[in-house]
């Protein structure tokens, strides 16, 4: 059930219950492995443009969350049998009106931290840029929000990890070669992983308020299958990052596979409840780990001079 605790409107607490403070890890990852790689192969970062697109992808974060928050009061999805943590306007410690408020200043503080970006890169960033916040408004908002269909997690997979590394990475280096799409695509997939969870914990109380996500569509068994693939694929990719760049340096994600394999079981064994939070928290902390530990691996190289 949902928890149910005392919060007094318009407090820090209100507000950190909108924005979700520990999935921003989500957002940041990208853009932390973006910057390591391109370091390790020769680019001269400039901090303001790390800054920049940093607090530009965490802010498409709490975009989402917001309207994610937000969009499930409005649409009355919002009910007492919910397993998970609380939302604030659906307990009202936010108005509807001050959360929507917060979002359009969030969105012009977005594209206003962007516009550098994008007169340094150019048109791509500006369409992946814009892009994303239409995904972001668009997972709980518009007449058919993304999150009432089984595409969330693709979504995910898209936005937090094929654009956000790779467009970091096109800022950061002025181009985007097969080595930075690997690593797009393994941090996404684990970006999608903790969506996954989120999903297959809500999917009863989904199925009864209308949301058709992929565990509320497809059953048990196809969303044990979709999180298994999401957690082991990046250690796939591991590989082939490490094998392409010639580093070895770049295995040490590898480190993390047991605690993969320890989360999945849990996955897999656990009667749906509150004991899935543990577990969506976990695969967030399994995404900063395995990104971290990526990142090392490359910046590690460089310095040593190793190849």
């Amino acid at each position: 059930m949902t928890a149910t605790i005392s919060v007094r409107p318009n407090s820090p607490a209100a507000w950190a219950a909108a924005t979700r403070p520990k999935t921003l890890w989500i957002a940041a990852i990208p853009v932390i492995v973006a910057a390591a790689l391109a370091w390790s192969e020769g680019v001269a970062l400039d901090p303001h443009q790390v800054f920049l697109t940093l607090a530009g992808s965490i802010l498409m974060q709490v975009i989402t969350n917001l309207q994610n928050d937000v969009g499930y009061t409005v649409r009355r999805a919002e009910t007492g049998q919910r397993i998970g943590l609380p939302r604030a306007t659906a307990n009202g410690w936010l108005s509807v009106p001050t959360v929507r408020g917060a979002i359009v200043g969030a969105v012009a503080l977005t594209m206003l931290l962007g516009l550098p970006l994008v007169l340094h890169s150019g048109l791509p960033v500006l369409l992946l840029g814009l892009a994303s916040i239409v995904a972001a408004l668009s997972y709980m908002g518009g007449r058919w929000p993304i999150a009432y269909t089984p595409l969330g997690e693709l979504t995910v997979f898209v936005f937090f990890g094929l654009a956000a590394v790779s467009g970091s990475y096109l800022v950061f280096a002025g181009s985007v070669g097969p080595i930075a799409w690997l690593a797009a695509a393994a941090v996404g997939a684990h970006a999608a992983a903790v969506l996954a969870v989120n999903n297959y914990r809500d999917a009863e109380h989904d199925a009864r308020t209308g949301r058709r996500t992929f565990a509320a569509s497809f059953g048990s068994g196809p969303a044990q299958r979709l999180y298994t693939l999401l957690m082991f694929s990046p250690f796939v990719l591991c590989v082939g990052i490490a094998w392409l760049a010639v580093r070895p340096l770049l295995l040490v994600p590898l480190l993390v596979l047991p605690w993969a394999m320890q989360l999945r079981a849990r996955f897999c064994t656990t009667v749906r409840g509150d004991a899935f939070t543990d577990i969506l928290f976990g695969t967030v902390m399994l995404e900063v780990a395995f990104g971290m530990l990526l990142a090392a691996g490359a910046v590690v190289s460089r310095m040593l001079g190793l190849p």
